[in-house]
């Protein structure tokens, strides 16, 4: 079966998910790039399959481009307020199969947006945070392409 690698055509979610492993890098960084770029009424959250902690290279990749995580912590989909979302984005093949697994009942698109994990890349630490800038960039473009300048374009041509 071939993975879905874009948002589906309409309208905007009202409510996007990401997720990843351990909801330390790529879905906060995720969360935190949408709700920069996406209008303050689309409801956006991340969560991870299981529980991590928060890596200080998010924090210097995202703060480079103006950005912060402020106080998240790294939680998992158990500990969430709210789950209902229109949309989720996984970024991690773990994270893609929980998400089919969670939404096998539920009428909730499911994406997948296969995204690197920073974390194998080792030398020095300005080649470790090249990665994470990477990941930003590349989540940076997935969002831009996908979910903001898709339906800017669909609500022009409306």
């Amino acid at each position: 079966m071939e993975a879905q690698v874009d948002a589906g055509e309409g309208k905007r979610p009202g409510a996007i998910l990401f997720m990843c492993g351990m909801n330390c890098i790529r879905s906060p960084m995720a969360e935190v790039i949408a709700r920069s770029m996406l209008p303050a009424n689309v409801y956006i959250r991340s969560a991870g399959v299981r529980s991590g902690e928060r890596d200080p290279f998010v924090d210097v990749a995202l703060e480079e481009i103006g950005l912060s995580l402020g106080r998240h912590h790294p939680h998992t989909l158990e500990e969430l307020e709210d789950d209902y979302f229109d949309l989720i984005i996984s970024l991690s093949p773990q994270a893609h199969h929980a998400a089919l697994e969670l939404t096998r009942s539920k009428a909730i698109e499911v994406v997948y947006w296969p995204t690197i994990d920073p974390t194998v890349v080792q030398g020095t630490r300005e080649q470790i945070l090249d990665s994470y800038r990477q990941v930003r960039d590349h989540l940076t473009e997935l969002i831009e392409s996908r979910l903001v300048r898709r339906n800017t374009i669909a609500a022009h041509s409306a």
